[in-house]
């Protein structure tokens, strides 16, 4: 059986404290958008000591493919639920440390792949709580909807956001941004406006006058050309462009259908529908 997950947004990024674990608490809207890969699973009936087998293509991914998502899930589920052995593959096609959630997607989906493919029934609560002991925005890719969400990333208000009739141009350029480092530049603050407020009631021509993602004040100083991005993305009619999370990739949000790749030629490009 086969899944495609796919890549989330950050619409707004406040960074409001640091939590006592060293994490930080945020506010944030993650809006899902089409930019997706290919998640596969089969059981294996072939003679092997390894309880998954997991393969990768497309973007190569770094580490030990026992730090994968996947892997993890699998590992996870397992422990309450008779699993076979499996043989796994990933199509990776969600830039990596970009900011669009690429590896917490594939471990969502993969938890929900392994209950339809196995027939566990897994309820939507025990997929949520398996989603957030793989990482802190894993849960939101379960449910995939529009939300509000505050904590470490795991705690969701579902919204009414509806961005259909919409375009988006992401550009990601092949810079890698260390998510601690990240978080190291920017100093915690209350945020001064509701993200969730202005996001609903607030045209999406206005949303740069008031929504911000605060990863930006610091990661625009060290990587101009990021800064460089967004300002080519308003230059060529977004209504609105941004960082997405602490990744490297860029957004902007169209009226109208975009042809942007040449402008953007050494970059990651996706366009496509809201």
């Amino acid at each position: 059986m086969i899944c495609f997950p796919n890549a989330k947004l950050n619409l707004g990024l406040n960074i409001v404290k640091k939590l006592n674990d060293g994490y930080h608490s945020i506010q944030s809207v993650f809006y899902p958008i089409g930019l997706m890969e290919a998640l596969e699973v089969v059981e294996n009936k072939e003679a092997s000591a390894e309880r998954i087998v997991m393969t990768t293509s497309g973007i190569e991914i770094p580490g030990n493919v026992n730090q994968n998502l996947c892997y993890k899930a699998y590992h996870l589920i397992s422990k309450d639920y008779s699993l076979p052995n499996v043989k796994a593959h990933l199509h990776k096609h969600i830039p990596i440390g970009a900011g669009l959630g690429g590896g917490s997607s594939d471990g969502a989906f993969f938890i929900r792949l392994l209950s339809d493919t196995f027939q566990l029934n897994l309820s939507w609560g025990e997929m949520h709580n398996y989603a957030r002991q793989l990482g802190s925005d894993c849960s939101f890719f379960i449910t995939n909807k529009p939300v509000f969400a505050e904590g470490k990333g795991d705690q969701y208000e579902r919204i009414e956001l509806n961005l259909d009739g919409y375009h988006i141009a992401l550009v990601c350029p092949s810079v890698h941004i260390n998510t601690a480092k990240a978080y190291s530049g920017v100093t915690p603050k209350p945020a001064v406006r509701s993200i969730e407020k202005d996001i609903l009631s607030v045209p999406i021509e206005q949303w740069k006058d008031c929504i911000h993602n605060d990863f930006e004040d610091s990661i625009f100083p060290q990587f101009p050309l990021i800064k460089d991005i967004k300002e080519k993305l308003y230059n060529n009619g977004a209504l609105y462009a941004s960082m997405s999370g602490s990744g490297s990739s860029v957004y902007g949000i169209f009226k109208y259908e975009t042809r942007l790749k040449e402008l953007f030629t050494d970059c990651f490009v996706w366009e496509g529908k809201a």
